[in-house]
């Protein structure tokens, strides 16, 4: 039996609710789950071209758990959480290893798969597989959190088991497909962060943040905590032909298997470095700093171009290592700030023509 709640969301959802995103047609598993985790902590308008990317590359989890890694960060630079690709490509393998294709049709199974949490698996399991299952990702959390007045941050173990008793409590055994959709659609359209439109809420009657005034409130705010902060020199070495040196991260950590640009730290010589390992350069140029924020801590950066006195030993950088052409980009995953700095040099480079310009 559907309780009150969810009917109301029900009926708001089929006149209201978002039925043409592109992960809702053709619904298949591989599409769900794809959509599902792109959309953590990213908004739909930034998600839908990198879904459509992704899709056209790999129409199917065989082919995505193909695909090199490098090919896999590529298409996803600029999404963020670089974390979420890596495990993308491992959940992918693992399905076609280990499941012959095809994603379990549990949610226990799902969440044993890399990168799918309980949430994640629920969404699967009700949207693509149309069985009952509860979801909780942040537009739910927000939803219920002010209609009951669940207090407390939902990062706290009490928060989140009390959101997750409503939440199972108002899934819907019969059209739960559209349920899970419809309180997505509705903490983000309506019950926003800051400017909820509770006059439109389909449930608003009923919430007791509403009732009290005290919308923002709920749900409580992580516990603030100030970040640390780092600086470091984000090298751009210019070969005489105009390549820039990228170097491969490590698989884990920040930024982890994507190409930058070396790094050095502030209280290191950059004319020293570059001299030993490359001779000594012709120029350095140092750009304006700025700051790029990760979820725990700051980093501040400051790109220095240095332009190389020679060609560098091709030899010495093999391995993990890749002398970039800005006007010829090759396809591996790159940091977004990385991927700013090399636009920026495709724009200022007078010593790279373009391939029609060498015609």
């Amino acid at each position: 039996m559907t309780d009150a709640f969810a009917a109301a969301v029900l009926r708001w959802f089929d006149e209201h609710g978002r039925k043409h995103l592109p992960w809702q047609q053709n619904i298949t598993p591989y599409r769900v789950w794809l959509s599902e985790i792109m959309l953590q902590q990213t908004q739909v308008t930034t998600v839908i071209p990198y879904f459509e990317r992704f899709t056209n590359a790999f129409p199917c989890v065989q082919d995505l758990a193909a695909a090199p890694l490098d090919e896999v960060l590529h298409l996803w630079t600029g999404l963020g959480y670089y974390a979420r690709a890596r495990n993308l490509h491992k959940c992918a393998q693992q399905v076609v290893d280990e499941h012959c294709g095809a994603f379990p049709e549990t949610v226990e199974a799902l969440a044993a798969l890399p990168g799918i949490g309980e949430s994640t698996a629920g969404a699967i399991v009700s949207i693509a597989f149309k069985k009952h299952a509860a979801i909780l990702d942040g537009n739910v959390k927000r939803v219920l959190a002010r209609y009951h007045a669940i207090a407390g941050w939902p990062g706290q173990s009490g928060t989140l088991k009390a959101l997750w008793e409503k939440a199972r409590l108002h899934t819907p055994e019969q059209r739960c497909n559209h349920y899970t959709q419809a309180m997505m659609d509705l903490g983000s359209m309506l019950c926003t962060r800051t400017r909820p439109a509770c006059e439109s809420c389909p449930v608003g009657d009923g919430c007791v943040a509403r009732a009290t005034g005290q919308q923002l409130a709920y749900p409580g705010k992580k516990p603030k905590k100030d970040k640390p902060v780092k600086a470091t020199y984000l090298l751009m070495l210019r070969s005489p032909a105009g390549e820039l040196l990228l170097e491969q991260r490590a698989a884990t950590g920040i930024w982890g298997g994507l190409w930058s640009f070396p790094e050095l730290a502030l209280e290191q010589k950059v004319a020293e470095f570059c001299t030993t390992r490359y001779g000594e350069p012709g120029t350095i140029e140092y750009w304006d700093s700025y700051r790029h924020t990760f979820s725990h801590y700051h980093l501040d950066i400051t790109p220095v171009l240095v332009q190389l006195g020679r060609e560098p030993d091709r030899v010495m950088e093999a391995g993990g290592a890749l002398w970039y052409n800005v006007h010829q980009p090759e396809n591996v995953g790159l940091a977004a700030p990385v991927k700013r700095l090399l636009e920026s040099l495709a724009r200022l480079d007078p010593l790279s023509a373009r391939p029609e310009e060498s015609l």
